[in-house]
């Protein structure tokens, strides 16, 4: 059995997630797995490290798929970008160990939010970015962010349907930065809960805007009542930028 690990980038704009939704192929996970199982001759299915929601873009998604055919490194990566969406590249293919799994053997994620600070709209990033006109307070907003880091339940911070699964995440990391009219805002940890940076995202703006005080946050976690967080930051703003393994 050959096992191929993809790095994959895609512009999530117009498609529902990475994750393939029953007859509904309009995923990214969906349109690989075509391509795929038109190049094998059989029906392919992929493994991706992170299920991204609708809209929501990558710059480095991993994924992995196994097939008893030995297939080329180059030719796989070279088929598989001549008949996708050109919204939906393959960077790199590798060929990796049998017992290799993308979603399985993933340590920390790092997810970048693009917020455009300006009082005019920015034509080419008003997709890839979340416009907000008033001028963001980004001290308080580093304030506040210090309340995010360590092990917390974020029950409060994701619309997570399963109450089964434990909401408690680890973050290492949550940095700022502004730059020509852009605020950067990466955050990596060791796993997140549906929605969870972009509702993280949100109340930050709020901090921002003066809307709450920074000191709410750890209130707020503790509380674990989703109706107390801000608003939820656009899908289009939000990218994965990295996955460790």
């Amino acid at each position: 059995m050959n096992n191929y690990k993809l790095t994959i980038q895609y512009d999530g704009g117009r498609y529902k997630g990475w994750q393939r939704l029953g007859n509904n192929e309009n995923t990214i996970q969906g349109k690989i797995e075509n391509v795929l199982s038109e190049m094998v001759g059989k029906k392919i299915e992929i493994i991706g490290c992170s299920r991204t929601d609708a809209g929501v873009h990558a710059l480095n998604q991993i994924a992995n798929f196994k097939t008893n055919e030995h297939w080329n490194e180059k030719e796989i990566k070279a088929y598989l970008n001549r008949y996708l969406p050109q919204d939906i590249s393959v960077t790199k293919v590798t060929t990796v160990p049998d017992r290799f799994h993308a979603r399985y053997n993933a340590g920390d994620k790092t997810y970048l939010y693009k917020i455009w600070n300006e009082d005019y709209t920015n034509p080419f990033m008003r997709k890839h970015s979340m416009h907000i006109e008033e001028k963001l307070d980004i001290a308080r907003m580093q304030e506040a962010s210090r309340y995010f880091l360590g092990e917390h339940d974020f029950t409060a911070f994701s619309n997570a349907k399963s109450k089964k699964k434990s909401m408690v995440r680890i973050i290492h990391s949550l940095d700022m930065k502004e730059n020509d009219g852009f605020i950067d805002i990466r955050v990596r940890g060791n796993g997140f809960l549906y929605n969870m940076v972009r509702k993280m995202v949100g109340t930050l703006i709020e901090v921002g805007l003066g809307e709450i005080e920074a000191e709410m946050i750890p209130d707020i976690l503790q509380a674990k009542e989703r109706i107390q967080t801000g608003r939820l930051a656009e899908a289009g703003g939000l990218y994965l930028e990295k996955i460790e393994f």
